[in-house]
């Protein structure tokens, strides 16, 4: 007999990871599909391999990385419920994601789809009312199984068909763990995250810089974006230059690295050779500026705040010699640090 597959929506979270269990526990043969993007877990596509051990190895669950930034990016520009205190679209994201993980049932034999919601537990996107709206926008109503509240819910194909014995199904609900917890213990499972959510569009600092982009209130427009202008979004100190140029400054040695490795074609780097400081990326100064009078302006601007931030003797930055890379070529700006009251105004 041909044993009955499933997918699982898999954030990481102790929900998914139970849900996933709960119906395993029952025969079927689960794949938990966790899906990435530059607002989270883009840090698993560093070492895919390596996260699907840790998965395999603390849950006994077998995940598979999916990527749907560009298409992430694309539904986030208009979504049709709106979005929560932040730049956080709820509804719309667990309704992409279902549809986005239908799509790959065919491809991968599955016969039904699982998450881990719990009714009543998120005020936006777990109410029994949007719950049904996620359903009926994903066109998944019969074949989207919630294991930890399902006796709370209509049965659902996976049940009327006998592959899932609803019986052995749960009906948590609100927004307590206690019984979350109690069950994980049942299944051997006491590593597992914290309910902090880890989605950078519900961070109320960053989602800020993110909306910039969308609202076209920035100097890169929403048409233009790529994965890559949000990654490096999400670096450093920010900054809107006089000239119109975007510059982010690393605070750290992360930074430094993140902004060096994520520097395409067009960008200027720029640092200080010969004393301890930041990185600052100037974001597409080949093309962006009328001429190179008005980039060589930013681009001293940009200096000036590298040496700002550098390394203070006698409790001052020194005059430096910061160099930039741009287009093949190296260059050196000899500079003192800008005032503080001067480039405030320029952060985002």
């Amino acid at each position: 007999m041909t044993k009955v597959k499933a997918l699982s929506l898999f954030s990481g979270g102790l929900d998914s990871i139970l849900a996933t269990r709960v119906v395993m526990a029952q025969g079927v043969e689960v794949t938990a599909v966790k899906f990435v993007s530059p607002f989270f877990n883009y840090d698993i596509l560093d070492d895919i391999e390596g996260y699907k051990e840790q998965v395999r190895d603390k849950y006994g669950i077998n995940a598979m990385v999916v990527d749907i930034s560009e298409e992430y990016l694309e539904m986030l520009r208009q979504p049709a419920y709106g979005f929560g205190k932040n730049f956080n679209p709820c509804v719309d994201c667990k309704i992409f994601m279902v549809s986005r993980a239908k799509q790959m049932m065919a491809e991968l034999g599955a016969s039904f789809l699982i998450t881990g919601e719990v009714l009543g537990q998120r005020p936006m996107s777990q109410r029994r009312d949007t719950l049904n709206v996620i359903s009926r926008d994903s066109e998944s109503r019969s074949i989207l199984l919630r294991p930890l509240c399902a006796k709370l819910m209509a049965p659902t194909l996976a049940e009327e068909e006998g592959w899932v014995d609803r019986e052995k199904l749960l009906n948590f609900s609100g927004r307590g763990r206690s019984s979350q917890i109690a069950l994980a213990k049942d299944y051997g499972i006491t590593d597992f995250p914290s309910p902090a959510g880890g989605c950078t569009l519900a961070d109320p600092i960053l989602s800020r810089r993110i909306k910039n982009f969308y609202n076209d209130g920035f100097v890169v427009k929403s048409s233009d974006m790529t994965v890559t202008d949000i990654l490096l979004l999400l670096v450093g100190r920010q900054f809107l230059l006089p000239g119109g140029g975007w510059l982010m400054l690393g605070r750290d040695e992360k930074d430094n690295t993140r902004l060096s490795s994520l520097a395409e074609e067009g960008d200027a780097v720029l640092g200080m050779e010969q004393q301890p400081g930041p990185i600052a990326l100037l974001r597409r100064a080949d093309t962006f500026y009328a001429g190179p009078e008005d980039l060589q302006k930013d681009l001293e601007l940009a200096a000036s705040l590298v040496v700002r931030y550098g390394k203070k003797i006698k409790g001052k930055p020194p005059e430096a010699d910061v160099t930039y890379r741009l287009a093949g070529k190296k260059e050196t700006i000899t500079i003192g640090p800008i005032a503080d009251e001067i480039s405030r105004a320029w952060m985002l």
